[in-house]
């Protein structure tokens, strides 16, 4: 007799890269995201400090993640985040969503988001709204992510 709670033999976890792009130094939020998105059930790969847009690019593909989350606090966002975007499509990996966590102005949102960016994080923005997020972003993907439906 099998489990009915049990997942399916296809079902997978969702997978997050997140990652620091670009000079900043900071990188405490974007491990504290990183850890929350793992306990709620996916899959996370941190990609560490001072990243190129297209290193970020490169592991995405190469983890086959379904999520990029870039943390910026420098400033750079306007520049960083539209060249990870672009790299993604330029790949034939444009289906991989992108959301941003950091000390972004809100005269900024509306290009980000035409940019192609999913969502945006400000300070303030509670890791229960970030994994819920992340979590419709990967099931409007079609994968069932596996785990907590909510941040502990």
């Amino acid at each position: 007799m099998t489990d009915a709670t049990a997942p399916s033999p296809d079902a997978r976890r969702g997978r997050v890269l997140v990652g620091k792009v670009g000079l900043d130094g900071h990188d405490r939020g974007a491990k504290v995201v990183a850890r929350a998105l793992r306990d709620a059930g996916f899959e996370v790969i941190y990609t560490g400090l001072h990243q190129t847009p297209d290193m970020i690019v490169q592991t995405a593909i190469q983890e086959d993640v379904d999520v990029v989350g870039l943390s910026i606090l420098s400033g750079a966002h306007n520049t960083l985040v539209p060249r990870v975007i672009e790299g993604l499509r330029a790949q034939g990996a444009g289906d991989i969503a992108v959301f941003l966590g950091g000390i972004v102005p809100d005269g900024d949102l509306l290009s980000l988001r035409a940019a192609g960016v999913a969502e945006v994080f400000t300070p303030g923005a509670t890791l229960e709204s970030i994994v819920t997020k992340v979590r419709a972003i990967v099931r409007a993907k079609g994968i069932e992510p596996l785990g907590p439906s909510t941040a502990a």
